[in-house]
């Protein structure tokens, strides 16, 4: 049975055992006039997917965390800007909060990966159909075990805190990432919300790689990650600069004198 789950929002919650994607609901739910913050979670997404098309999110049934928020903006011109990242660092105090022996290793890998150490923990993705948003949330919560082409790149809450976490132990972090996603961009911070990422933001002020634009662009630039932008763009002193370039889309591949990884 489904406890009720606290939604700051005053916004509905919609839980199911199985749906194709909580982003497929979402939409649904904008269609049929649901209001700004209502929440679509379940057990189990058939075809769940990340930023990048190519890549399906995996999850295993009852153990992780699928969800997507709506939000409902009267012009395009109000939706929050670095909604993304934004969102993240929502997910990142989440974590924390729900389990705060991880506390300080919980980081935000641009554009939308949460990362725990060197590995991925959860993922977000945001769309916008006008004045709508659907920000997609996954995280691994309890799964033990990833895929061989997973493994060295995924972690779960439960791994990275070494303990186990119960299925019902989710409906908790959920209350927990609605919570943190409602005081991130409904209601005034006594810090920025660039200052405060920039402390999550993962490999700053690094020796980094990054593939400018599309994945397969073939186009690498070297430098110093210097942070983000205020829209949100990455911030980069390429190898023999000083000032930093700003970039909307990419991705970082490695680290120096590290494992080539995504």
């Amino acid at each position: 049975m489904t406890p009720t789950i606290r939604n700051p929002f005053n916004a509905p919650v919609y839980h199911e055992e199985t749906v194709a994607s909580t982003m497929d609901v979402s939409r649904q739910l904008a269609e049929r006039g649901e209001l700004h913050g209502t929440v679509i979670f379940a057990d189990f997404q058939e075809a769940g997917r990340g930023r990048i098309r190519e890549r399906s999110w995996e999850m295993d049934k009852n153990v992780n965390l699928a969800l997507t928020v709506l939000l409902r903006y009267p012009n395009v011109e109000d939706i929050p800007p670095a909604l993304t990242l934004r969102a993240g660092l929502a997910v990142c105090f989440a974590v924390e909060d729900f389990l705060p022996s991880l506390r300080g290793e919980v980081k935000i890998k641009w554009p939308n990966d949460i990362m725990i150490g060197s590995k991925k923990a959860a993922g977000i993705l945001c769309e916008a159909v006008g004045g709508n948003v659907h920000i997609g949330i996954g995280i691994n919560a309890a799964q033990k075990e990833f895929p061989d082409h997973l493994r060295g790149k995924a972690v779960s809450l439960s791994l990275a805190a070494g303990r186990d976490i119960a299925p019902d132990e989710r409906f908790c972090l959920l209350e927990k990432v609605i919570d943190r996603l409602y005081r991130e961009l409904e209601t005034p911070q006594k810090s920025g919300w660039k200052d405060r990422l920039e402390q999550r933001l993962y490999k700053k002020d690094e020796q980094v790689s990054f593939a400018e634009g599309a994945a397969d662009s073939g186009k690498v630039i070297r430098g110093r990650l210097a942070g983000v932008g205020s829209g949100g763009e990455l911030l980069i002193v390429p190898e023999g600069e000083t000032e930093a370039l700003p970039f909307v889309s990419g991705e970082l591949l490695f680290v120096y004198g590290g494992t080539a990884s995504l």
